[in-house]
């Protein structure tokens, strides 16, 4: 398989992804165990998001080789940090997103940076800079739900 079609499958196991996550109530389970102060609305906004994200990627694929790393550096930063570590740190506890994210996001994110290699299409700085920018996509929206309610960003203030 080429990197665009590992793209393509990378988006389709995000999209496995956001439904597991929402099946087995990833909002309940963030706010218990992540401390995220999250609410539906948001899961639904940043998903929708990564959705077009995924489709961009993957029509980038043939001609800009950071983007479906970035998206695939991003899948494997999400099931690492925020399914693999707190199921450890919990003792086992079920995160929802677990299963895709170590059936698929493995081994999809990972064969990504191995074919675009094979291509001739990874260097060091593409490889840093595609986690760079994942982690930075993984990031920003955590970041905004922690400064969401500080006072120089509620919008209800005098």
């Amino acid at each position: 398989m080429d990197l665009t079609t590992l793209a393509w499958l990378g988006y389709a196991a995000y999209s496995v992804h956001i439904l597991e996550e929402y099946t087995f109530d990833w909002r309940n389970w963030a706010r218990a165990v992540l401390g995220l102060p999250v609410e539906w609305g948001q899961f639904y906004l940043t998903n929708a998001l990564v959705i077009v994200l995924g489709l961009v990627q993957a029509e980038l694929a043939p001609t800009l080789a950071i983007a479906p790393l970035t998206f695939a550096a991003l899948m494997l930063i999400n099931v690492t940090f925020f399914h693999m570590l707190p199921v450890i740190r919990t003792r086992g506890r079920f995160s929802p997103g677990f299963i895709t994210g170590i059936v698929l996001f493995y081994p999809v994110g990972i064969a990504e940076f191995v074919r675009a290699d094979d291509e001739g299409r990874l260097s060091a700085t593409i490889g840093v800079g595609a986690f760079l920018l994942g982690a930075i996509l993984m990031a920003f929206p955590i970041v905004m739900l922690r400064l969401k309610d500080r006072p120089y960003f509620r919008q209800d203030r005098n």
